[in-house]
């Protein structure tokens, strides 16, 4: 694993031992990225990296330009791992690594993100919940960027006030890009 463009292009990653994280593959972080790309993104973006594994998602924005990344991470040895890599690319004072539940996560921890990256275990209907969880709570800043990886037959109910705007197929992984609610169009909190 390692980082496809930006400042750190090549800085190979440390992987996961648990075959319980499945990072991003290399192919398709570049795809993504030369999406956003064409946005005039990551470059100086609030990045959160929901569900971050390796963090590789949150360090490749960061490599190409994000002023800032919190990675919201649950399990333990992946938290170190992602900090490993932070190190290794010297980014620690640029990310935030929080252990906290993606569908409980808190209060936010600084400015709202702009670009979102959401990549949770497949099947489970994780994305979709955080997702709410976290607009909800003010971790989204209003008309934020998202990218959701999924499963690619999935087809997410989305939180509502989300707007699809592209939706890709990688092999196996399917990839939703949705637009977080304008200011006045947010849903009333339950």
């Amino acid at each position: 694993m390692r980082i496809v463009g930006g400042a750190d292009r090549g800085r190979l990653l440390a992987g996961p031992a648990d075959l319980a994280i499945r990072p991003s593959s290399d192919r398709l972080r570049e795809a993504l990225f030369n999406i956003l790309a064409s946005r005039g993104l990551p470059d100086g973006a609030v990045v959160l990296d929901v569900f971050a594994g390796t963090g590789a998602l949150g360090l490749e924005a960061l490599s190409r330009g994000a002023a800032q990344v919190t990675f919201i991470e649950v399990d333990r040895a992946a938290r170190r791992l992602i900090e490993s890599n932070l190190a290794a690319v010297k980014r620690q004072a640029s990310a935030t690594v929080l252990g906290r539940d993606a569908t409980t996560p808190g209060a936010p921890c600084g400015v709202p993100a702009t670009l979102v990256f959401l990549d949770a275990p497949y099947g489970r209907g994780l994305n979709e919940a955080a997702l709410a969880v976290l607009d909800r709570a003010g971790w989204l800043a209003p008309e934020a960027l998202v990218l959701v990886e999924h499963e690619a037959k999935e087809s997410p109910a989305w939180p509502p006030g989300f707007a699809v705007a592209d939706r890709r197929r990688y092999g196996k992984a399917g990839v939703t890009i949705l637009t977080a609610p304008a200011p006045g169009l947010r849903p009333a909190a339950p």
